[in-house]
């Protein structure tokens, strides 16, 4: 038997993510294995930050090792039995009196469609976003399709992807997260295009104009950089962790930096400044709005 416990607090921010990707350092090497994760001091969960913590919880059940978590508090456990991820582990979904949550969810690598029709559903169309034409709407979802289509194609992953969202009232943010177990952004441009880079700085690299591993007369990685124009003009927050890489684009501002350990795949996380009352369209969209994008 392992048990590891989990500190305070767990947010979508640098310190969180060291956390996760202690434990999954921790445990790495554990087969047949039952390992306990003990919540009994976490009083805060940041319900979008259960789409990483439920791939490496998968990645610990595919390993032959049965996975417990133990002792959640009352306030945690009414975030995660909310958005649906503690019914993976025994407890019932609650009712999301408010509608803040994006219900967590794991796709497999051929739900394509499913995923479409959930981003739609409960994301793309949410009331808190920022009034888009239906141009910028529609390059708005292609970009997040291409993060699922990165997912199965160039990370090479087989465990599925995993997603899930929160508003955030108090904070004027709606969280949008997408992770995968595959083999990470660094792995990937090495691999084809042979470029190597530490993990953080491969992460800026596919960021950048005119960088894409992708081969051939079709053009790749545009998703990326057109949520990076879009949250550049909200003023949101575009976070990507990728191999022991953390980047992080606010403000118009990038901050770099590498993890303790690494994180076994690459999780984009979009957050959408909900104050923001500008409107977006398309250049070549007819003059309304405020914002040319």
């Amino acid at each position: 038997m392992l048990t590891l416990s989990l500190p305070k607090e767990i947010r979508h921010d640098v310190a969180g993510f060291q956390v996760l990707v202690k434990l999954i350092a921790d445990t790495k090497d554990c087969w047949f294995e039952s390992v306990q994760i003990d919540m009994a001091s976490t009083t805060w969960f940041d319900a979008d930050m259960s789409a990483a913590f439920g791939a490496l919880l998968h990645r610990l059940h595919d390993n032959l090792n049965t996975v417990e978590l133990i002792n959640i508090t009352p306030a945690v456990s009414r975030i995660l039995c909310k958005n649906g991820f503690l019914s993976h582990y025994g407890q019932e979904k609650i009712p999301d009196q408010y509608g803040t949550t994006i219900q967590y969810r794991r796709f497999d690598i051929k739900d394509e469609r499913a995923f479409a029709e959930y981003i739609n559903r409960d994301f793309i169309r949410r009331s808190e976003l920022p009034i888009m034409s239906s141009g910028v709407l529609k390059k708005f979802q292609e970009s997040i399709l291409e993060i699922f289509s990165n997912s199965v194609f160039h990370s090479c992953t087989k465990q599925g992807v995993f997603s899930c969202g929160q508003f955030f009232p108090a904070r004027n943010a709606l969280n949008f997260v997408v992770a995968d177990l595959g083999i990470g952004i660094r792995q990937n441009i090495k691999e084809r295009r042979g470029v190597d880079l530490p993990a953080d700085k491969a992460i800026d690299w596919v960021t950048r104009p005119g960088h894409t591993t992708r081969k051939g007369p079709i053009p790749g990685g545009l998703g990326l950089k057109l949520l990076q124009k879009f949250i550049d003009a909200n003023q949101g927050t575009l976070l990507i962790v990728s191999d022991a890489g953390y980047w992080r684009r606010s403000a118009s501002s990038t901050v770099m930096q590498k993890l303790d350990y690494p994180f076994p795949g690459t999780l984009v996380s979009i957050e959408i400044n909900t104050a923001d009352r500008h409107s977006y369209r398309l250049v070549s969209e007819p003059r309304a709005g405020k914002n040319i994008f």
